[in-house]
């Protein structure tokens, strides 16, 4: 294969999936944003409310699955078009509910359905197929756009919806996802893989330069019976479905904990989003680390067992100052997850392959984040105290490390 000259395209499929991944998960991370108002406007529950949001990603886990088995056949621009649109459609008509059942068929599922298009599924699974050697450094880059969305789109979202109302506030980000998503798709996510354009991955010139390069045409998808046959597949979707479960957890109650021990609403609130800045750093360390370690297995277990850290300094907070100690530890081994999810699915199972197990992972990842908030509130409940949650956290985050460490590797033929 001759040099090509100029940037490698997989950096601008990693750009791309940056910016997708920022729009989504920011516009869908603001969701709290919009609670008070709609409680407010039609006296509805919190409960009420709060059920479209599992109805959401309950359907975006489930289409993940169907996603990833596209993604190893078709070109992501695509899936990230028309998940772009419905997305957007989706914002725009929640803006006009009146029912319940209006908000859940909107919000809850076209919007599950839309954002299923512009996920991890589609965008991390496009950059694992451009890279081998610089694969962790790639997704860690990428994937540092779901906290950097949230990041800038919660407060913009709070601003507006404060100075204007809720209705616009879904509005402006109907325009957002439309106009940002359906333009970077088409500029950034139209090539399928580096071989389909007489490329190498990493950008290497000669495929003796390269870990491994398939002579065979890869496979269109892996069956699920050799899928759900393999204990790695298990090991990855357990393992990361429980601490997503713990992660989604402290997202809905850490600010009620630190409520309760007396700080103060400000100090509770902006708590989350120093997880955010934190995570933003750590997706980015996570992947970089992994690259330069013979097996990727021990970054993720390195996160897990910071993020069991953070939590045990949780459970003793007193004060503003410890809350934030925590969110900075904490944050940054939960930044983790997202970059090790796909680069240890691509190291075990191929990159051809990786939309299809990584959908199905993606799946049972998304059951666990959708019972964590539930199995938090039943045992403060329970007991009347964040502190068992906390407890059990830690316990949990130590079990999944050591599940972790003993990962199996993935075959050599199969490692590219």
């Amino acid at each position: 294969m001759s040099e090509k000259k100029g940037l490698f395209w997989g950096w601008y499929v990693v750009l791309g999936s940056f910016l997708i991944l920022s729009i989504n998960y920011g516009a869908r991370y603001c969701f709290g944003v919009f609670v008070k108002p709609l409680a407010e406007e039609y006296g509805w529950s919190r409960s009420v409310i709060s059920l479209a949001a599992s109805i959401n990603m309950f359907v975006y886990s489930a289409c993940a699955i169907a996603v990833g088995r596209i993604m190893d056949r078709l070109a992501p621009r695509w899936i990230v078009t028309i998940g772009a649109l419905m997305l957007s459609a989706s914002f725009l008509l929640t803006s006009l509910v009146k029912t319940p059942l209006q908000f859940y068929i909107v919000y809850g599922l076209m919007a599950g359905i839309g954002a299923s298009g512009l996920g991890v599924v589609v965008t991390n699974s496009s950059v694992g197929k451009w890279f081998i050697r610089k694969r962790g450094l790639a997704l860690g880059i990428s994937t540092m756009g779901i906290s950097f969305g949230t990041i800038l789109l919660t407060p913009t979202a709070g601003f507006i919806v404060k100075n204007f109302n809720w209705q616009t506030g879904f509005v402006f980000l109907g325009i957002v996802v439309f106009i940002i998503g359906v333009t970077l798709s088409n500029l950034f996510m139209r090539r399928t893989n580096p071989e389909a354009c007489g490329l190498l991955p990493d950008g290497e010139i000669r495929a003796e330069r390269v870990l491994k390069i398939e002579t065979l045409p890869p496979p269109p998808h892996m069956p699920y019976r050799e899928m759900f046959g393999d204990l790695r597949f298990w090991t990855l979707g357990i393992g990361f479905g429980l601490a997503v479960m713990i992660l989604m957890a402290v997202f809905v109650h850490q600010v009620a904990y630190a409520l309760d021990k007396g700080i103060d609403e400000i100090a509770a609130a902006s708590s989350l989003g120093a997880v955010g800045v934190a995570g933003f750093a750590g997706q980015f360390f996570f992947g970089w680390f992994s690259d330069k370690l013979r097996d990727a297995k021990y970054s993720a277990v390195l996160g897990m067992l910071i993020m069991a850290a953070g939590m045990l300094i949780l459970l003793n907070v007193t004060s503003a100052r410890g809350l934030y100690f925590y969110a900075l530890i904490y944050g940054f081994g939960y930044g983790c997850i997202a970059p090790m999810m796909p680069v240890l699915t691509a190291d075990r199972f191929g990159r051809h392959v990786m939309g299809s197990v990584y959908g199905m992972l993606t799946f049972f990842i998304g059951l666990g984040g959708s019972i964590g908030p539930i199995v938090g509130g039943i045992i403060y409940d329970r007991f009347g105290s964040y502190s068992y949650v906390w407890q059990a956290n830690i316990v949990t985050l130590v079990i999944v490390a050591l599940m972790l460490l003993m990962l199996k590797p993935g075959h050599p033929s199969v490692r590219d």
